[in-house]
């Protein structure tokens, strides 16, 4: 799934520049993140940073975009060009 950034953000900065994937970006209002580059941070930690600095607790899973680990490290496969190993694999 991606992760989505509620109206409850503050706009304190501190997401975007620990996003891997350069998937947040400031919208209109508030910031904002594009479901076609958030991966969770699968591939690249264990934990979606985002959601560990966000101070005012406004990062959530956006059931819009649902997707498995596997079509998560199948998209960090992509972004990054790196091979995606299997979510057994990677967890077996």
């Amino acid at each position: 799934m991606s992760l989505k950034i509620l109206d409850t953000c503050v706009n304190c900065d501190v997401c975007e520049p620990v996003c891997p994937n350069q998937a947040i970006a400031m919208g209109p209002a508030i910031y904002e993140i594009a479901p076609m580059r958030c991966t969770e941070c699968v591939g690249h930690f264990d934990t979606p940073q985002c959601v560990e600095v966000c101070p005012v607790e406004c990062i959530i899973v956006d059931p819009v975009h649902a997707e498995s680990r596997q079509q998560l490290l199948d998209k960090y496969a992509v972004l990054t060009g790196h091979a995606a190993a299997s979510a057994d694999e990677k967890h077996g």
